[in-house]
């Protein structure tokens, strides 16, 4: 298995929806493909989940005998350009649902998150909209489009985005899902915060 050979590039080697992820969204040289989509190695070229799946002749951590390993202590405490929040989980869903069948999901969330991006994005909510389709269940996703498309069409790209800003909110406050990427403290609040323990 070569490390741009990847079967299913929208879902990554160490459990991310690359499929929802801004830079994968992005127009220009910033764009990434996908995990070990053509292009992925000239942007990563030393990711070290890929490479160990590579050596354990596994397409995705998950299925590695050794999962989960050291790689993964603190993984989801912060986040990057994407949200690491599920990463574990998604491997647990795979487990519960089987792959295929969380393939088909992710696929319908992409094409939702096309939806939400082309047609409610006031140019700034490109991350937001990846951030919730990734956190939320499919079913809200597709309450919080059905809601909004009866909403009024003659609204305003800002205006749109608000409002889909705001039920995406509403639902995620019932489900305790909080919409916002986690950053780490910085170095020196960190200290400070140890040495007043």
């Amino acid at each position: 298995m070569g490390i741009c050979a990847r079967e299913y590039p929208l879902f990554s080697a160490c459990g991310l929806n690359c499929g929802l992820c801004p830079r994968f969204f992005t127009d220009g040289p910033s764009r990434c493909p996908g995990c070990g989509a053509e292009g992925f190695s000239q942007k990563h070229p030393s990711c070290g989940f890929l490479s160990c799946c590579r050596r354990h002749e596994v397409e995705y951590c998950g299925l590695c005998a050794e999962y989960p390993c050291a790689r993964y202590d603190g993984a989801e405490q912060y986040d990057s350009f994407i949200t690491h929040q599920n990463q574990m989980k998604n491997f647990e869903k795979i487990k519960e649902i089987g792959f295929e069948a969380y393939r088909v999901e992710l696929n319908r969330k992409v094409t939702l998150l096309n939806k939400l991006l082309n047609h409610f994005d006031d140019g700034k909510r490109k991350s937001y909209y990846c951030l919730a389709v990734n956190l939320m269940e499919l079913e809200d996703i597709e309450l919080v489009i059905q809601q909004f498309t009866a909403h009024g069409q003659s609204d305003t790209p800002k205006e749109k985005a608000a409002a889909a800003v705001g039920l995406f909110e509403k639902i995620a406050s019932k489900r305790g899902v909080t919409l916002k990427l986690r950053k780490p403290e910085p170095k020196a609040e960190k200290e400070a915060g140890r040495k007043a323990l």
